[in-house]
C-alpha cells in the first residue's frame, strides 16, 4: 500500500527556519537512502535543487551520499536525485520527498511520499490540499511532529 507521511513543524522549532529545515530534509534523505531506498527530493524551483545539491556536498565525508540533479548522473542513478516540479524524476525511485507546494499529481510514482506542514498559513493550507489529493488517491496516511533537535 501506498503510504504519504506528513511531518509537522511547530513554530518554535528549528525546523521552522530555512536553515533548520533544509538540514531536516538532509537528515531524511540520508536515513531513507541508508536503508536502500531510492530517494527523489522534488523541491519549489531550479535554484532550491541546486542549493540541495550543493548542502550535499557539504556533509561531513562519513555521512557523504552520492546524489544527482535530475538529468546528470550515471545511468542507473543514484540513490538521491533532486529535481523539481517542471522536470521528471527517474522511474526507479521508491520515496519523494516533497518541498515544492504543487498538486502532487507526480505522486503515484512512488510508493511513499514524505510531505511536510509548514507554520506558515498558507503553506499550511496548500499542505492540507496535498494531504486531501493523497487520501482520495488511497494513500495510507500518517503525520508525525518533528522531534529532532
Amino acid at each position: 500500500m501506498k503510504t504519504a507521511t506528513f511531518y509537522l513543524i511547530s513554530p518554535d522549532s528549528r525546523q521552522a527556519h530555512p536553515e533548520g529545515f533544509r538540514e531536516y530534509v538532509l537528515f531524511l534523505a540520508q536515513y531513507f537512502a541508508r536503508q536502500g531506498a531510492k530517494i527523489y527530493l522534488n523541491c519549489h524551483h531550479r535554484d532550491e535543487a541546486e542549493l540541495f545539491a550543493e548542502l550535499f556536498w557539504q556533509v561531513p565525508a562519513e555521512t557523504f551520499l552520492a546524489h544527482n540533479l535530475v538529468g546528470e548522473g550515471p545511468k542507473n542513478g543514484t540513490p538521491i536525485e533532486i529535481g523539481y516540479p517542471q522536470v521528471s524524476a527517474s522511474r526507479n525511485r521508491q520515496i519523494v520527498i516533497n518541498m515544492a507546494e504543487n498538486k502532487t499529481t507526480f505522486a503515484d510514482r512512488f510508493t511513499e511520499v514524505i510531505d511536510f506542514v509548514p507554520c506558515e498559513k498558507n503553506a499550511r493550507q496548500l499542505a492540507r490540499e496535498r494531504y486531501k489529493i493523497y487520501r482520495q488517491n488511497g494513500y495510507k496516511l500518517q503525520t508525525i511532529e518533528i522531534a529532532y533537535p
